[in-house]
């Protein structure tokens, strides 16, 4: 069972289509080139459809006084300053792209500046995750809506209002788009998560739907794959014991191939829709082995009289059924029955 492996989906995402699994690095790679393509390789060896990044310009997005989310090192003296750590040239975007292109993946990042969407632009991005931080950065989305090509709204921070207004521009600018359910919580704990408001996007948005999932565990990923979602956005790191802010929400290589395993296992099973009484007559052969039949408790004599003591209910299947155990009470035998000889019909009176 395979996913997307190709831009089919993000070229028409529409519902119904397989899920679309993202695995995202962010910044786990720590600003180092190597790692990234080393994320890269990991991604596709899960058998994820994307890779994500996050395409950071300190200059264009951010201020020295921007507060850190989680001072998780002393490299960097301030948040800014680990944006600046985060930043790659252009040349090496493009290079990150080439690798994951060849691997079969998707490749995609966030941009977080104007400046960051037209480098991004440049090297041939065919699909834009806006974050949770940026739903509302209209000037940023109006000018993504406008290449016409597929948009995925995150909703980690936002409430219907801001969410409405994001939907309505990418909707008049005729972009393809899906809006995901999120939590920007890192991880997120389970009474969060929201799966209850995947059905509710998508009759409010009447599209596509995902769902981006932050909690280090693979349930919910499982869970949003049964509401029938377009895509699912998970975090990916190499090891537990790899340093940086994301690790408690991400999944490792093991766990993330795990759930992309199983989000196929869960669309293969609802794309074949079961009808009991053929499943039943297809295991006419298993009924034989694992059901009983109506047998001679005793050796019994032609004439005697069967009872709740003398008959028993016994494997193999195929002969008179439990169900008639009850009726036999009562009833003669025509002929003489061995103990554990199965009862037939014509035995008796």
């Amino acid at each position: 069972m395979t996913g997307i492996k190709n831009t089919s989906w993000l070229a028409d995402p529409v519902p119904g289509r397989p899920c679309a699994i993202i695995g995202e690095v962010a910044q786990a790679h720590d600003g180092s080139l190597g790692f990234a393509h080393a994320f890269i390789d990991a991604v596709a060896d899960t058998g994820c459809d994307a890779v994500k990044f996050q395409t950071h310009i300190a200059a264009a997005e951010s201020t020295p006084a921007e507060p850190w989310r989680v001072k998780f090192s002393s490299q960097d003296a301030t948040r800014y300053d680990y944006w600046r750590r985060m930043e790659l040239s252009e040349s090496q975007w493009a290079e990150l792209k080439t690798h994951a292109e060849a691997k079969g993946l998707i490749f995609l990042s966030s941009a977080f500046s104007m400046e960051a969407v037209e480098l991004l632009y440049r090297i041939g991005m065919n699909g834009w995750k806006i974050a949770s931080g940026e739903t509302g950065n209209l000037p940023m989305l109006r000018r993504i809506a406008s290449f016409r090509q597929p948009v995925l709204l995150f909703t980690g921070m936002s409430g219907w209002d801001e969410v409405d207004e994001a939907v309505a521009l990418v909707r008049s600018a005729q972009a393809p788009f899906a809006v995901l359910q999120c939590t920007s919580s890192y991880p997120c704990p389970p009474d969060a998560v929201g799966l209850n408001l995947i059905p509710e996007l998508r009759a409010r948005y009447c599209g596509s739907v995902g769902f981006s999932d932050h909690s280090g565990k693979i349930y919910a990923g499982l869970a949003a794959a049964t509401l029938g979602i377009e895509v699912l956005e998970v975090h990916i790191t190499l090891s537990r014991r790899m340093f940086g802010p994301d690790v408690p929400a991400s999944l490792t290589v093991e766990e993330l191939t795990s759930l992309v395993e199983g989000v196929r296992f869960i669309e293969a099973a609802k794309a074949a829709p079961v009808d009991k009484e053929n499943i039943a007559r297809s295991k006419d052969h298993m009924r034989a082995l694992f059901t009983k039949s109506v047998v001679a408790a005793q050796n019994l004599s032609a004439g005697a009289v069967l009872t709740e003591l003398n008959i028993a209910l016994k494997k193999p299947g195929g002969g008179l059924l439990p169900s008639q155990f009850d009726s036999l009470v009562g009833r003669k035998l025509r002929r003489a029955v061995a103990h554990d000889q199965q009862l037939r019909e014509d035995d008796l009176e």
